[in-house]
């Protein structure tokens, strides 16, 4: 059946290719692709291996316009005549498969042409994020003047036998996928060239049309790859050199240029050589070593985030004597040739790297060794003018890690895992709409857990994933991700058609109420925060659960979400549903309240015994209104200071903040800061996992990036007031500030404010954009702003 339909897509693809005119643009959203998935005919559908595919035209002039669709399992690189034009497909799953659209023209000339593809498939080795259906490569030309290039059997191909799988093993969970194995005698060099002699390739092997989502196959079914159009721009390539040499051992002498500048030198015959290099900051980049000679020769580039004093304990990052080196790894063999060139195939994550050469009979010269920085292309377009340089230092590395977390996707860590959790991904999301105004990546975050959620209602805790996991309280926070969207971005048609998502997770919560509503035996992994103290009755992060299954720290969740989820129902004017949620949270509070408030210690308990008591459960309970206004401060004072309560993790501590802020104690937000202080004491670039800064897994966590928000949020006062930001609230915290000031980017232009205290009163500016007003609130006082500067003395 599969041969017989292939044959038959084929004679259509070729009926209707002769038959379209000129300028006809095939529908690839609704109908089927004229091109065809390709394959080698040799490689294994699902094993590792690395394919290339060429494809020869003739142009008669030069294109002003020429574009094309193109997707691949699992991955691409698309070159044209010899330029490099486009990598993917930006991760999804397998009812969502991403395509790029791009424009190739400016790579284009008259006459003959080369269009080369390098595909992979990574097969068991694959990341975790990784998700797979078999080896195939597709292009589709926009109109019939492009569909000279699409796939099929015109396209020659051949598998690259010089690559191998080299997995990395750590006593952590790493799942980012394995270093290479280069053999450079096997490798096939400048395959996209023009001169390269192609007539011993084999044709490529047709699979099957390309399907777009919105169009079923024979018999209403759909098998493979369901195409979409990819929503995020290309990633940023950047160049990026090592910044210095930290050791080298005897018998190689490395030139006091190299790394930053680009400098010939060689390796002896018959050398072991190790050389520790220092990019001086995290990144995320595609290195490149080129190098000349040296037959057989060995060399070896690992990449680590740090050196270790003793796993898994790190010590200070900036030093390096005495320290071990454990990271990812790619092994080359040279050949012997001249000017052989390694670059992997995807970006390794790395402060160090180590190169370790082993020459034979021969020298080994080394041309070069640099990188090239790759990330979700976010432009900064907030500020600050606070001449306090901790401040401005924390801002800037928490900017860095957002920015190495992100790609495709969030990820929780670039290192590790470079998977998409909903947990980490309402907080970075909220930092790129302080921090850059560009929602694509939230929105592309957004449609992935949505798409991730099962019939029963609840999402996947990460997406893409091809290993499903469950962390229930994760779909609460993506119904406050939701929220959040709703009120600081700008596309309000974009939130009313996932809004039907929210209300089914909390319909998958109600099977688990009770009849005085709270939760009860909730499965799968609970988890809330890493929290190590099982004599508090942590466990894997999961809160302390009572006798009878239930927990305070889970029903004030459910608790939060019901009230966001009411918010924004209201917000869409959907009154009815806003109401019904408000039954279920006038209910919870009142059982909340009873069962956990613990009267003598004044405090809620994290479970009905009322024997532990954590930061969680009672930042929760200021959050949610279940704590009474006057007890608020209370409250706040024993998280700041009652030290038998279980700790916030960096993660944590974004929705602590928030509710120290709200009972009161925002002028102090500085003075929390004490576990980002030691971050940067201990020499990190970027911001850990965990707050044991010295044993964390990762040293790249964006969910502790959160002072990226609160420095505009709550030091400047910078809020939204209303759904799409329509309104502006700005309640300063300025706390030890007396001159200070600050913009971040509003989906309708920018809004920035000055504060400047001069002969004891206050002059005030306050920028809003067109369209919008708002309000000042000052000392208890509410002042009303216009559009446009606003002037205050006060």
């Amino acid at each position: 059946m599969n041969r017989i339909y292939t044959l038959f897509l084929l004679i259509l693809a070729l009926i209707s290719g002769t038959a379209r005119a000129q300028t006809v643009e095939p529908d690839v959203l609704n109908n089927s692709w004229q091109a065809l998935w390709i394959t080698v005919p040799t490689a294994t559908t699902d094993g590792y291996g690395v394919y290339v595919f060429r494809k020869s035209v003739d142009l008669p002039t030069k294109p002003t316009k020429f574009v094309i669709h193109v997707s691949a399992d699992n991955r691409y690189k698309l070159y044209v005549n010899e330029k490099f034009v486009s990598l993917g497909p930006a991760r999804g799953d397998l009812s969502h498969w991403n395509y790029e659209t791009v424009d190739i023209s400016p790579y284009l000339k008259a006459g003959k042409n080369i269009i080369a593809a390098q595909v992979w498939n990574e097969g068991n080795f694959k990341p975790e994020a990784q998700i797979s259906y078999r080896t195939g490569f597709i292009l589709q030309g926009a109109t019939s003047v492009e569909s000279i290039l699409n796939t099929n059997t015109t396209w020659l191909c051949e598998q690259d036998r010089s690559f191998a799988p080299l997995p990395f093993q750590v006593k952590a969970y790493y799942v980012s996928g394995p270093g290479e194995i280069r053999t450079m005698a096997n490798a096939l060099k400048n395959w996209q060239s023009e001169s390269f002699n192609d007539s011993n390739w084999q044709k490529a092997k047709a699979i099957f049309a390309g399907t777009p989502k919105n169009q079923l196959g024979p018999y209403g079914t759909m098998s493979g790859w369901m195409l979409v159009p990819s929503i995020i721009p290309p990633m940023e390539m950047k160049p990026e050199r090592l910044r210095a040499v930290v050791f080298s051992n005897e018998g190689v002498r490395i030139p006091a240029e190299f790394p930053l500048q680009k400098k010939d030198w060689s390796v002896p015959a018959n050398t072991a050589a190790t050389i520790i290099l220092d990019q001086t900051y995290l990144t995320n980049a595609y290195p490149q070593i080129e190098f000349s000679n040296g037959k057989n020769a060995s060399i070896s580039l690992s990449y680590a985030e740090t050196m270790y004093t003793g796993y898994p304990a790190k010590g200070n990052r900036d030093q390096t004597q005495g320290k071990v080196f454990l990271g990812r790894t790619d092994s080359l063999i040279s050949d012997g040739t001249t000017r052989q060139l390694f670059t992997p195939l995807t970006y390794r994550t790395y402060r160090y790297v180590q190169l370790k050469i082993v020459t034979q009979e021969e020298p080994l010269v080394v041309h070069d060794l640099s990188g090239t920085f790759t990330g979700y292309p976010f432009e900064l377009q907030s500020s600050t003018t606070t001449k306090d340089s901790e401040i401005n230092q924390m801002l800037a590395i928490g900017w860095r890690t957002a920015r190495l977390c992100a790609t495709e996707t969030y990820m929780d860590c670039p290192y590790y895992e470079q998977l998409q959790y909903i947990g980490d991904g309402r907080i970075q999301a909220m930092v790129s709409l302080y921090n850059s105004g560009d929602d694509r990546l939230v929105k592309n975050a957004l449609n992935l857990m949505d798409q991730s959620r099962q019939p029963e209602g609840v999402t996947f805790s990460r997406h893409p994933s091809y290993t499903p996991q469950y962390i229930p309280t994760f779909s609460l926070w993506y119904i406050g991700m939701i929220y959040d969207y709703s009120r600081y971005g700008s596309d309000i048609q974009y939130i009313k058609q996932k809004v039907g998502g929210t209300r089914q997770i909390l319909d998958y919560f109600k099977s688990y109420q009770q009849a005085d509503g709270s939760l009860k035996n909730l499965p799968q992994w609970t988890f809330t925060d890493w929290v190590d103290d099982s004599s508090k009755g942590w466990k894997s992060g999961i809160g302390p659960m009572g006798a009878d299954g239930t927990s305070a720290m889970l029903d004030l969740q459910l608790l939060w979400a019901f009230q966001l989820a009411a918010q924004l129902e209201t917000d869409l004017g959907i009154e009815g549903i806003a109401a019904s949620y408000q039954v279920s949270i006038e209910q919870l509070k009142k059982t909340i309240r009873s069962k956990y408030w613990d009267t003598t210690k004044k405090l809620f308990a994290d479970r009905q015994e009322k024997d532990v008591y954590s930061q969680h459960t009672n930042a929760l309970a200021i959050l949610t209104g279940v704590a009474a206004a006057q007890e608020m401060k209370g409250i706040a004072q024993q998280l700041l200071q009652n030290k038998e309560m279980a700790p916030a993790s960096i993660y944590f501590k974004y929705y602590l903040h928030q509710a120290l802020i709200r009972a009161g104690l925002g002028n102090d937000y500085l003075k929390w800061l004490d576990i980002w202080r030691e971050n940067i004491q201990m020499g990190l670039t970027t911001w850990a996992e965990t707050s044991d800064v010295n044993t964390t897994r990762s040293d790249c966590h964006a969910w502790g990036s959160s002072p990226n928000i609160e420095f505009y949020r709550t030091i400047l006062g910078i809020d939204s007031d209303g759904l799409g930001f329509s309104k502006v609230k700005i309640a300063p915290h300025l706390g030890k500030f007396t001159d200070i000031g600050g913009s971040i980017p509003h989906p309708k232009g920018t809004i920035s404010t000055t504060y400047k205290q001069e002969n004891g009163a206050w002059k005030i500016e306050i920028q809003l954009p067109k369209t919008i007003s708002g309000s000042l609130v000052w000392k208890g006082k509410t002042i009303a702003l216009k559009e446009g500067m606003n002037q205050l003395s006060l």
